[in-house]
């Protein structure tokens, strides 16, 4: 897909054989060839740029690339070692405060077992005290001397022992502030200035965003009385049609969690054509799991799961040997699941996987991402934060911040991982920008693909000539690509 993209979308290209092959232009990051096919990061580069070129031949196209711009090959330069001086820094910078924490996590310890010991002794020695006490009120003798003094030294330990304890909390008091002292002293807390106000929308607008996003996770962690809560406090407006999937899923989920399998039976049974269109086995695990219950209620359930094993017959053709093993289980029932072969099925693992199933399935049935768009953001921004700070800096120093000056691009590549792969990304080969919604990939009736900018800046007395192939044509026939 990228190949064609880059170069022709059209099945008569010349060039759309095997002799194409893809480029990855060098960048500021490490160079990579993506996997055709295959997802981008959700942070891209907008120095890593791709375009299509015919192995060991010169493309029209290249006589309208422009070079990178100076500053760029400046700071790739610069970056290079920077990033890997960076990550011996960071590990270097987490073990120093993690040193800090081991001393407090030490000092608790210490002064928790000090503190069990110090008032078990002083329970028993009270606690003799008592007993002499109300022995001698057991004789009618008047309360001697000795016993008075040794009241005295009781009351005299119990003060001195709660001074003590008090002192050492203390103590533990200043060795919790040298670890926000040793954050401070190796992280640079003001990360609000890594980029420039301007690249972010109005305030409000970010507060208003934020908000929903912490909602939005809210709701899908389950905490539906915290999620109103919020909603009523910012005068956020959240419209019941947002919030019924996710109030939908988590009472189902509540009930798998409970081990009720009804609910989500239902679930499934009423979106059986959508599930299925999605390749989805959820409601023969569903259906396995009642059966796998029936058989761990011995004997007397064996007509009744005999009954249910009907349920089986639309799912025979794909899941053909895992029903064979359920029916074959049906013949040590009396003898007892536990010690046969198929004692597996009676593991609880079972339920686990049957509710990130349901989670799975169902989120990809309403449009909803598995994991909080807030918790995965929070992730990738720690990942990403200490190397965003680092090209700040190297920015300043060699003056220049106009490599670093689009919203929704960064200057360098930035290793997310394979789990925050989600959608492919094109970028325009003559302006070597990465499209987007206002600059989206527009595909030329010859074929060709480049940017709506490009097509702009190449239009030339109301025609346009395509910059890959002779071909002149009208800049209103373009169509805007969506992938």
């Amino acid at each position: 897909m990228f190949s064609q993209l880059g170069t022709h979308v059209g099945p008569d290209h010349p060039g759309s054989g095997g002799a194409d092959r893809l480029l990855w232009t060098e960048g500021l990051g490490n160079s990579r060839t993506p996997s055709p096919g295959g997802g981008r990061r959700g942070f891209s580069a907008s120095c890593g740029r791709f375009h299509s070129r015919r192995a060991g031949e010169k493309t029209h196209a290249d006589s309208r690339v422009p070079p990178p711009r100076e500053a760029e090959n400046g700071l790739a330069q610069t970056m290079r070692p920077a990033l890997t001086m960076l990550a011996e820094a960071t590990m270097e910078q987490c073990a120093s405060v993690e040193r800090e924490v081991d001393k407090v996590l030490q000092k608790f310890l210490t002064y928790g077992q000090h503190c069990e010991q110090s008032l078990e002794e002083l329970l028993h020695y009270v606690g003799q005290l008592r007993a002499e006490l109300a022995s001698a009120a057991l004789q009618g003798t008047p309360l001697s001397a000795t016993l008075s003094l040794v009241m005295s030294q009781c009351c005299r330990k119990i003060k001195d022992t709660v001074q003590k304890l008090a002192s050492d909390h203390k103590d533990i008091h200043s060795s919790v502030s040298r670890v926000g002292k040793a954050i401070d002293r190796n992280f640079d807390s003001e990360i609000c200035g890594v980029v420039s106000d301007a690249v972010w929308d109005s305030r409000e607008k970010q507060q208003q965003i934020l908000q929903m996003a912490i909602v939005e996770h809210l709701y899908q962690q389950g905490m539906l009385s915290v999620a109103e809560e919020l909603c009523q406090e910012s005068t956020l407006n959240v419209d019941l049609d947002f919030k019924q999937p996710f109030l939908e899923l988590n009472r189902i989920l509540e009930a798998l969690h409970e081990q009720d399998l009804g609910p989500a039976l239902e679930w499934a049974i009423s979106h059986r054509q959508r599930l299925l269109e999605l390749n989805s086995s959820l409601e023969f695990k569903l259906h396995r799991l009642h059966f796998i219950r029936l058989l761990a209620g011995g004997p007397e359930k064996q007509l009744e799961a005999l009954s249910y094993a009907r349920h089986f017959q639309p799912f025979a053709r794909l899941h053909q040997r895992e029903i064979q093993v359920m029916m074959g289980s049906l013949v040590y029932l009396r003898l007892g699941l536990e010690k046969s072969p198929y004692c597996h099925l009676l593991d609880n693992s079972h339920w686990a996987e049957i509710c990130e199933t349901f989670t799975r399935d169902a989120c990809s049935l309403l449009g909803l991402s598995v994991e909080s768009p807030l918790s995965v953001s929070f992730a990738s921004g720690c990942v990403a934060l200490p190397v965003l700070m680092n090209i700040k800096a190297v920015i300043e120093q060699r003056q220049c911040t106009g490599v670093w000056s689009h919203k929704d691009e960064l200057p360098i590549e930035i290793e997310l991982g394979m789990k925050c792969w989600y959608h492919s990304v094109f970028a325009c080969p003559i302006l070597r920008q990465q499209t987007s919604d206002s600059n989206p990939p527009i595909k030329l009736i010859c074929g060709h693909v480049i940017s709506r900018d490009a097509l702009n800046k190449l239009i030339n007395g109301g025609k346009l000539k395509c910059p890959y192939c002779p071909m002149e044509q009208n800049p209103a026939d373009g169509k805007r690509l969506i992938f």
